[in-house]
């Protein structure tokens, strides 16, 4: 058994995982925080073209699931990498964005990072990216801990 949509089936039954699709799918992709910080699961994009407004146009409802390619997918699927450039992933799905990749999005869109939960971290969080990339985590499985570190992120009231 691997990963929620199995987890769920084992445990529970085909309907229940089917009403959590349902909710997921009402869940928005990404939040913008005080302008300066956009929040998502994975990353950025293969398109150094894509804007806010690219996001924001993405219909939630008519698309559900992510497919194999395009905004939806690589927002929930793509990694940061040190190198800079694009790469391709090593899930198999998605790609991998350097630090330029990064710095010329946040640029475009007047922002002042990004902030991600795609990726296990083993203090709870990274910074990455000049610190324009964050990857923030929880889970109170990883690593077989019990408690694992929760990754908060306190943004004074300036910044938002």
């Amino acid at each position: 058994m691997y990963g929620f949509e199995g987890e769920c089936r084992a445990k529970y039954n085909e309907r229940t995982f089917k009403l959590f699709s349902e909710s997921f799918s009402a869940l928005p992709l990404a939040t913008l925080i005080g302008g300066k910080f956009l929040t998502l699961h994975g990353g950025l994009f293969s398109d150094d073209d894509i804007t806010l407004d690219d996001i924001r146009k993405l219909n939630r409802h008519k698309q559900r699931q992510p497919g194999q390619s395009g905004l939806m997918m690589e927002m929930l699927w793509t990694d940061p990498q040190p190198a800079p450039g694009r790469g391709p992933s090593k899930r198999g799905v998605g790609l991998q964005f350097g630090p330029d990749v990064t710095k010329r999005f946040c640029e475009r869109n007047g922002l002042e990072a990004i902030i991600r939960s795609h990726e296990v971290r083993m203090d709870g969080y990274e910074v990455e990216h000049d610190g324009r990339c964050i990857t923030g985590t929880y889970s109170p499985s990883h690593f077989h801990r019990k408690n694992t570190f929760i990754s908060l992120l306190k943004m004074c009231a300036t910044c938002c």
